[in-house]
This record gives structure tokens, C-alpha cells and sequence, in this order.
């Protein structure tokens, strides 16, 4: 290999890098303006995940333990728009997504990594949940969220056209996972 040649590619090696951007996972957004206009569009909250996808253990055990899984994105398709809020370290953001994260920072400030944040699409913040106990699965990850948001009323329900199926009839419904359990010996009808 000549000099020139060894030049061109260590020049191509060292600009590598530059062109790599962080990959919003499947079902993810990092695009809070369209998240909050589909949110609006289907009647649903937003989630967003305060994360440091390329340096954070628990952001990654998370990801890998909850957000992945089948269980957590029917619960998401129902309830909820994603949206990936990232700080990577070594993975660079479009100057875009990272002014954008840094005013999401500013208005919902978080003391740790991973939080979540879920809000409405006019910005009231409903819940928040710092960290991650790893093993504790998808479930029970649910289920606290669903604790927390219970404080501020029922799950909105979803539209037509947002993944879920209608018929309500334009009226509002409680989602079945905030009903009362009937009491027992009852039978359910």
C-alpha cells in the first residue's frame, strides 16, 4: 500500500465516526414536536425517556429488560407515544436533537439516569420515575407506572388509527386496568 492509499484510509477511519448518529430504537422518536402532535392526533401521553444510551448501565438494562419487550410495547401502543430524550457521550446528535434534549432537560429536570418522564401533550407533567432495580421486568415496570399515573386520572383512551381498536362510540372509557375488580363470590357480566 502506497502512502496516499495509507492517508485516504486512515482519513476515512478518523471521519467515520463523525458521520454516526445515535439510532432511535424501533417504536422510539426523537422528535418531540411530531411525538406531541401524534400524541394529540390519538389521544395519548408521552413518554419520555431521559437516557444516556451509550454510557449508561441501567439505561441499557432498561432498554434491554422492558422497553424491548413485546409486553411493554402493547402497553406503550395503547397509552402512550415514545420518545427517546438521549445524552450519549461518545454517540453525536443532530445539533437539532440536541437542543431540543437539552430544553426537554431544562423543563423536566431529572437527578438521574434512567428517568422517565410522562406527560401530556400540552406539556403537564403526570409522572416521573427515576432509575431501574435490573431483574424486576417488564411487569412490574408497568405497574409503577401505572401507580403513578392513576394519581392523575385514567389512561386516555386511545383513538382509531392509533394501533388499538375503537369502538367506544366517541364516548369516553375507563381502560379495564383502573376499573374495581368486582368483589368476590360476584360474577362478572
Amino acid at each position: 500500500m502506497n502512502m496516499k492509499s495509507l492517508l485516504s484510509a486512515a482519513l476515512i477511519a478518523c471521519a467515520l465516526p463523525l458521520c454516526v448518529r445515535a439510532e432511535v430504537p424501533k417504536g422510539w422518536t426523537n422528535n418531540y414536536a411530531k411525538a406531541v402532535e401524534t400524541a394529540k392526533a390519538q389521544n395519548k401521553y408521552l413518554l419520555l425517556d431521559f437516557t444516556g444510551s451509550d454510557w449508561c448501565g441501567f439505561c441499557k438494562m432498561l432498554d434491554k429488560e422492558v422497553f424491548a419487550t413485546p409486553q411493554f410495547g402493547n402497553w406503550a401502543k395503547k397509552y402512550v407515544v415514545l420518545v427517546q430524550v438521549d445524552f450519549p457521550h461518545q454517540t453525536p446528535l443532530s445539533p437539532a436533537v440536541k437542543t431540543q434534549n437539552s430544553e426537554l432537560a431544562s423543563k423536566y429536570p431529572v437527578n438521574g439516569y434512567p428517568s422517565i418522564v410522562i406527560i401530556k401533550p400540552d406539556g403537564q407533567e403526570l409522572a416521573k420515575q427515576v432509575g431501574y432495580h435490573p431483574g424486576s421486568g417488564a411487569q412490574a415496570y408497568i405497574s409503577g407506572l401505572e401507580e403513578q399515573l392513576k394519581k392523575a386520572g385514567p389512561l386516555p383512551v386511545a383513538t382509531a388509527g392509533s394501533g388499538t381498536s375503537g369502538g367506544n362510540n366517541g364516548s369516553p372509557q375507563e381502560p379495564s386496568i383502573f376499573k374495581t375488580p368486582p368483589p368476590p363470590g360476584s360474577t362478572l357480566k
